[in-house]
């Protein structure tokens, strides 16, 4: 089964060849491509998957989305690195 995150871009760099953007998915931070959803920037909801945003999503919805993977205790803070 695969799974897509919602998650709020704080940053967006243009390389040149690829959006990337610093996304937070809880209390995580990852990288992630925005060249799929290119009108994403920061302050928006994406759902990733593999590294990839494919979709943004309103607020509401990731938020449902956050409650729902914290009763199921698969929302988990970043450890040390």
């Amino acid at each position: 089964m695969c799974l897509a995150v919602p998650g709020k871009v704080l940053e967006v760099e243009d390389t040149g060849s690829n959006r990337l953007a610093k996304v937070q998915f809880g209390g995580i931070t990852r990288q992630a491509y925005l060249d799929f959803v290119p009108e994403a920037g920061v302050g928006d909801y994406v759902i990733v998957h593999v590294g990839f945003a494919i979709s943004r999503v309103d607020a509401e919805e990731a938020a449902r989305t956050y409650e729902l993977l914290e009763q199921m205790e698969m929302l988990a803070e970043e450890g040390p690195a």
